[in-house]
Order: structure tokens, then sequence, then C-alpha cells
């Protein structure tokens, strides 16, 4: 495994490699999915075929070891180099970031030896898609109220239950799926983690879900009925599973947070280009004061934003992030980029209505942000109790 330096500025947190990095990662998404990418949203679900064309240029898997296929680095920062283009160039469907960041620190961390064997070089080309299925119909953000089961018969789980809103739901090859395993008093104790394959007998996709943004990233309802998986799909310990998920929740909403700061910084970009350019009683809309004043705000509250998304960036690739600094980050990055997208798709008028127009895309795809990863309401509980209360 390469570690680098973790001696980072919050004003500045990439070297030279990362650079280069993104100048590829750039390329690749400007080349390769924005040309297609309204399409992409009217088709619903983004082509297979490009999860396999950024693993062969190693976009996929940096943190797997290079005996796997991966990129071997142990770096964050290249992770967070994919969410800030991701959103930059407002193509925020494609599930990189869930497939990076999200499920492979999983496989990585709790995959046996067998298991990394079998799933990680997959992972790393792409030719595996991985998703994650906690959400359930009747339950949200509270994980200890999963009541999806899976019960050991002989060398199977049997796993019942079903599991809503999951990105990548449709592409998928394997998808983690967090069950309870025992029941008793402590909900916590009783959660486990599986991995289920595309063609599990008993194992059905729902349809893709329609969404008011984000519409080419496949989203969909799974459903589990006497679906048979063997007992070595089992990823980590048997009643682990919650402490698992809680593991990685502070990289999942770091990554929420890279993300919303870069695209709240493309939506301050977007308005500055276009009032410097649009007529309005005679002079350009950025001539007015209320313009500049508006967009003077947001691009300092985007600059005070990103300062502090860089600094939770450095602790965590120095594995010093807390919880409560994670769920700050993804509540104020979130909750920023609404206000000012909203600010921004202001300065269009009615042509900030227009879903031709970048900003309207990047409008109804913030709302989201709040939402998953856990919901800013938990964000703030996890914050106040941090503080004593």
């Amino acid at each position: 495994m390469v570690k680098f330096d973790t001696k980072i500025s919050p004003a500045s947190p990439y070297d030279a490699e990362h650079d280069d990095f993104r100048a590829s990662f750039r390329t690749f998404v400007e080349s390769r999915i924005k040309p297609q990418y309204p399409q992409y949203e009217l088709d619903g679900i983004l082509p297979r075929k490009l999860f396999e064309e950024a693993g062969s240029h190693g976009f996929l898997g940096t943190a797997i070891g290079e005996e796997f296929g991966g990129g071997g680095a142990s770096d964050f920062r290249f992770n967070a180099v994919i969410a800030e283009e991701v959103a930059r160039a407002g193509v925020v469907s494609f599930g990189i970031n869930l497939h990076n960041d999200i499920c492979i620190p999983y496989f990585l961390r709790y995959g046996d030896a067998e298991q990394k064997k079998r799933w990680l070089p997959g992972l790393a080309s792409g030719s595996l898609i991985a998703a994650i299925a906690m959400t359930e119909p009747g339950t949200g953000s509270d994980l200890a109220g999963i009541s999806t089961t899976a019960v050991r018969e002989g060398d199977s789980y049997v796993l019942n239950g079903s599991k809503t809103f999951i990105s990548n739901g449709i592409n998928a090859d394997l998808i983690i799926v967090a069950a309870r395993s025992e029941n008793g008093e402590n909900r916590h104790a009783g959660l486990s983690l599986f991995v289920v394959e595309r063609d599990t007998e008993g194992f059905t996709r729902g349809r893709n879900l329609d969404k008011i943004g984000m519409h080419g990233q496949d989203t969909a309802e799974l459903s589990f009925q006497d679906a048979r998986i063997p007992a070595q799909n089992l990823l980590g310990e048997l009643g682990g599973g919650f402490r698992a998920l809680v593991s990685n929740l502070p990289q999942e909403r770091l990554t929420i947070a890279i993300a919303s700061a870069a695209a709240a910084q493309q939506a301050v970009t977007l308005a500055v280009d276009y009032v410097k350019e649009r007529k309005a009683f005679g002079k350009t809309v950025g001539d007015f004061q209320n313009t500049r004043f508006v967009l003077a705000s947001a691009q300092t509250e985007v600059a005070m934003l990103r300062t502090f998304v860089n600094s939770c960036l450095a602790e965590h690739v120095d594995g010093r992030l807390s919880a409560d600094r994670a769920a700050m980050a993804k509540m104020a990055a979130t909750e920023i980029q609404g206000r000012v997208t909203d600010q921004c798709l202001q300065m269009f008028g009615g042509y900030g209505y227009m879903t031709e127009y970048p900003i309207a895309r990047a409008y109804v795809d913030a709302r989201v942000q709040r939402i998953y990863g856990g919901t800013n309401e938990i964000m703030r509980e996890i914050v106040g109790k941090s503080m004593g209360l």
C-alpha cells in the first residue's frame, strides 16, 4: 500500500499527483460521460460500460491493493478529487462515489482472504458494480430498526425482507445487505452484513424509482423472498453489522460534503458567467448592485465552507476525523449548497427553470443531499450529543 504524506493545508489539500489525477479524470468525464449525460437522464440509468471504462483508467478502487488490480493508494484525496469533478461537471447520477467511497471500504475492512480474492478484482475493473442496502420502506435513518431477516440454514443464510431507495440498485452485481441475524433486546447487536450477488434465487429488483432529481441514477426497490446465499457471503462478524455500518459513516458523510461544496462553487461559477452576458434594462444583470451583493455573499459562504471541508478531509486522511465533525461537514455543506444554488438559479430568471440549463439540474439534484447519508436532522442530533446535550 502506498502511504502519502498527510501534512495537508486546509486551504490546499492536494499535491501534484492529485492534480495529474484530476486532469485525467476530468478528461474522462468531459469526453465519455458529459456528452451523453442528458440521454442517460432520460434513460434513468448510466450504461454499465462506463464503470468498466473508469476501471480501465484506474478510477475505481484506488484503495484496493495492486495485487487485486487496484491503485494501491490509501490516500482518500484521490476519492475526493473524483467527488469534486463529478459535482463540477454536473454528472452526479454517475454512481462512482457510492462504489468507491461507500461500498469498497466494507470489502477491504471486513472481507476475508477468499472474499477479497473473489470480489476485489471485479470491483477494481468495473466488471462488478457495488451497492449497499440499508434503508427499508418503514425504516430510514434508524439502522437499529432494520427488519430484514437472515436465518442460518445449513451452509446458507435465508434472507427475507425489502429495501428501498437503493442507489446503483439496477446495475449492481454485489449488494451489501444489512439484515437482522439475531433477535434480542439489543437491536444494535443483532445486525449482520451479507453480500447478495446478482443472480441469487429469491432476490428480485423492483422498479427504477422516479425521482425529482438525479434522474440518471438507478435507484431501486429490492426484495428478498427466501433468498438463499452461501454462508461464506457473510461480510465481517455475525452480529457486527451495526458497528461496521457506523464505522464507515464519517467517510460517507465527508464524500457528500465534498461533493456539495464543489457543486455550490460550480453554481456560483455558472451564475457569474451568466450575469456577465445577460442584458436587462440596457445593461448586464451583473451590473446591478443586488446581483453583485448576492453573488459576493454566496462566494464568501462557499469559500468558508470549502476551507472547513478541506480541514475535515485532512483529518480523515490522517485518521482523525470524528463522527461529529463529519456530521457538521455534511450538514453545513448540503444546506449551503441548497441555499446558494437557489440564489444562483434566481439570477437566470425564467431560464433557470429550464432543464437544458445546468443550473436547473443542479437545483433539483441538490435536494437529496440533505436526506441521504443520514438526514440533516440526524446530523444535528450527532452534533448536539457531542456537545453533551
